[in-house]
């Protein structure tokens, strides 16, 4: 079925999620002012699969029942699936403006239905099979899932089973009958409290003493024993004053959490790997690559940056200045080539033995790189065009206040037909993408999200063929052997 965004809301309701923030449990999770916005932005995942317009990417035909699904839930079972999914990245982040919070566990999803396949070709197992029973039910439903890859890893320079504190690294610590007991934690886990199912896997390549950490399982959101720690952000209490101007993003934002399993059982048909160590590296890299793959999200959240820097350009009386206008090619020229790079390694994807197609690797890692920087520079140039007044702004309270308004309505204008208050939302907004609360979706995941950047250049020095290019310059320089 296709969830409407009531009937998200009203799903989110009915879970039972213990979830602190500033020291204290928080009773009513949807309707709390700083995390709403970030229901918000998953809510659209819901209702533009509902539009029309965008049905030929916000939905598709389930490969398993042949019923209209939620491309969130899909596996990809071709290229064309794999370029539709950069599209729907980049459509949505620009209607959000924000992270909308669904692609991890999307891409979860189709790394597991690879590996899994694979396990099983080797061991006999039936992970494969638990599974597809698991996504049928996903599929089903319609749900939102956190993929919950990053632990805490402690002291970096040591292996999960060399650290002082065995739960650095989320594995086992029982075994039973029914199923297994799990203890550690998942940290900066996007979308956690907004989501009905939490997907873990390990988050390193392992060996052999490792084991007890190579492990692959879901788990409602609201099992016994999870507890979800929300993270602050720059300017997060502006989304808690009765005036929300200073918000920026009037509508949307998201939200990072650690996720806490502090002995929780997971029955065995929820378990996807059990100590199959020579597969975690597998894992990791198959769905880095896809996850990779989804910052052309960043591409939408840049058409929203440049479309405020285009404006406040406007507003300021400054857009006919040769330097603004070349800014703005520039920051268009950065964003286009983002969304290049993701289009680039969907197109170029292949067929797993599982029947899944998966991204190029290559390209993905290269797309992934330049999503490092690319933001960046595209709101440092929006900062520029958009001037001072962004971060020296007075509050919303004193524009609307009966004794200094005044003030700010006098010296805070532009261009003389631009009303005070447009110039002032614009301002916020590319302060809310650049600096607030946005600016962790948008620039703290293009650097450290899918990966940090170090990652993917020791993956993009593993997948170039560099003696095949050493070939092609000897050939034609006439060197033999």
């Amino acid at each position: 079925m296709l969830m409407t965004p009531e009937q998200y809301e009203e799903s989110l309701r009915k879970l039972n999620l213990k979830v602190y923030m500033f020291g204290e449990k928080i009773s009513n999770v949807v309707d709390d002012p700083i995390i709403r916005p970030s229901m918000n932005a998953v809510a659209k995942t819901y209702e533009m699969a509902h539009r029309p317009e965008h049905e030929d990417i916000m939905t598709t035909t389930s490969h398993l029942t042949g019923q209209k699904i939620n491309r969130f839930t899909h596996i990809h079972q071709s290229t064309d699936d794999l370029l539709r999914k950069t599209k729907m990245g980049r459509l949505l982040g620009a209607h959000t403006g924000c992270c909308f919070q669904r692609c991890v566990g999307f891409d979860s999803l189709n790394a597991l239905s690879i590996v899994t396949y694979d396990i099983d070709q080797k061991y006999g197992t039936e992970y494969y099979r638990r599974f597809m029973k698991y996504l049928a039910y996903v599929q089903e439903n319609d749900l939102t899932c956190d993929g919950a890859m990053t632990d805490p890893k402690g002291d970096r320079s040591l292996a999960p089973h060399q650290q002082p504190d065995p739960d650095m690294y989320v594995h086992v610590v029982e075994e039973k009958k029914d199923g297994i007991v799990v203890r550690g934690a998942k940290a900066h886990q996007t979308g956690a409290v907004n989501s009905h199912e939490i997907i873990i896997m390990p988050t390193i390549s392992m060996r052999e003493p490792d084991k007890d950490y190579a492990i692959s399982f879901a788990l409602p959101s609201d099992a016994e024993g999870i507890t979800y720690i929300m993270g602050r952000q720059s300017c997060d209490t502006r989304k808690t004053e009765k005036l929300v101007l200073d918000r920026g993003n009037l509508f949307f934002g998201g939200h990072e959490a650690l996720v806490v399993l502090d002995n929780v059982f997971v029955p065995w048909d929820r378990v996807f790997m059990y100590k199959e160590y020579e597969f975690s590296g597998r894992l990791v890299e198959t769905f880095a690559s896809y996850h990779r793959q989804s910052y052309a999200c960043k591409a939408g959240v840049g058409d929203v940056l440049i479309g405020a820097a285009q404006t406040i350009a406007e507003y300021n009386g400054t857009q006919k200045a040769s330097h603004i206008k070349d800014k703005i090619i520039e920051m268009n020229h950065l964003n286009e080539t983002l969304f290049c790079g993701s289009l680039a390694c969907a197109a170029e994807g292949h067929k797993e033995p599982s029947g899944t197609y998966c991204v190029n690797t290559l390209l993905a890692n290269v797309s992934k790189q330049n999503v490092t920087r690319f933001p960046f520079e595209i709101s440092r140039l929006a900062q520029d065009i958009a001037g001072g007044l962004m971060v020296t702004l007075p509050s919303a309270a004193d524009l609307k206040s009966k004794d200094v308004g005044k003030y700010i309505e006098k010296y805070c204008k532009g261009q003389s037909d631009v009303p005070v208050e447009h110039r002032f939302r614009m301002l916020r907004l590319i302060e809310n993408l650049t600096l607030g609360t946005a600016a962790v979706g948008y620039l703290t995941e293009s650097m450290h999200g899918a990966g940090s950047p170090q990652a993917q250049r020791i993956m993009i020095a593993r997948q170039v063929n560099i003696a095949e290019k050493q070939r092609l310059a000897k050939r034609l320089c006439g060197i033999e052997g």
